[in-house]
């Protein structure tokens, strides 16, 4: 098959469009032809060397976690799923042709929801909607989420809506307008001293972005709140015990990602796609995500 190889940590200029021995699904295991791979940000870091003490590489590698496609071979014990099934996951090496995925954490496509764009929701859609769960908001009860734009943020933003929240959207102030678009009840721009100054007492706060904000939202939060993040807690956390603070770490969850999914699939959640790539182009791609992509890129074999 042909896929992405990996022979050493570097800049995009190491990922190699080559020949690849094919996969063979063992015990529990399927083998699925990909139909596309989405590029995430930990892909990079990845690529880098970046993530190598706890997510390390094992030369010449492969690459990729997102990924959709048909069923190709089931492995002995798999019952779930037949040849011709139409699936996605969180997975490993999915920059390929092909890749084998451990039956348990692969899921269908729900039906009418096109093979190809599902490549892009299983990373984002999870990680948004278990970062929004782990700040135990409740209907009626108001939730910051900063990175709102991002597809982490939009996923969560989605999330909370749905469980009946008060949703502010934090951003950016160049993302204003945009984001008036992804179903938060207001918008507040984390680049305004004033309006982050004139924030009302928030119940949690769900963080895709870490950094000085972070330092500045966690006193907005109200005592017994809940402060979840994906990048790490704020660096003055241990000054706010009254606030609890979780660090969120994406675990696949079949129906999570079926959850999501519906929900993009019916228009509810918007995932932008701003680009299709050859696998080849795998460079190319993660290059623009390094810049800042403002969409899911796909690379199809």
């Amino acid at each position: 098959m042909k896929a992405i190889v990996v022979h050493e940590y570097g800049g995009p200029e190491v990922l190699k469009f080559q020949e690849y021995p094919d996969p063979v699904a063992g015990p529990g295991e399927v083998l699925v032809r990909v139909a596309a791979a989405s590029v995430n940000p930990i892909d990079c870091k990845r690529r880098a060397g970046l993530t190598k003490d706890f997510y390390p590489m094992q030369f010449p590698s492969l690459i990729g976690i997102d990924m959709s496609g048909t069923v190709v071979k089931v492995g002995p014990g798999v019952v779930i799923f037949t040849e011709g099934d139409q699936v996605f996951a969180m997975a490993d090496n999915t920059y390929a042709e092909l890749c084998v995925v451990k039956g348990d954490v692969l899921a269908d496509i729900p039906m009418g929801l096109d093979t190809i764009e599902a490549a892009a929701l299983p990373l984002v859609t999870v990680t948004g909607n278990q970062l929004l769960a782990a700040t135990e908001i409740r209907a009626g009860q108001t939730v910051l989420v900063v990175g709102a734009i991002g597809n982490v943020g939009r996923s969560a933003v989605f999330t909370a809506k749905d469980r009946g929240a008060i949703v502010i959207a934090g951003v950016l102030k160049r993302q204003m307008d945009e984001a008036k678009n992804i179903g938060a009840d207001q918008v507040v721009a984390t680049d305004d001293d004033a309006a982050i100054a004139n924030l009302a007492p928030l119940d949690a706060v769900a963080d895709t972005v870490g950094g000085k904000i972070a330092e500045t939202l966690i006193a907005k939060v109200k005592q017994g709140g809940v402060y979840s993040s994906v990048v790490g807690p704020p660096r003055n956390s241990a000054e706010y015990p009254s606030v609890k603070v979780v660090k969120v770490f994406s675990h696949f969850d079949r129906g999570t990602l079926q959850y999501m999914a519906e929900a993009v699939r019916d228009g509810k959640l918007v995932i932008p796609i701003s680009e299709r790539l050859p696998l080849s182009k795998a460079a190319e791609a993660q290059k623009a995500v390094e810049k800042g992509s403002a969409g899911k890129i796909l690379l199809v074999p």
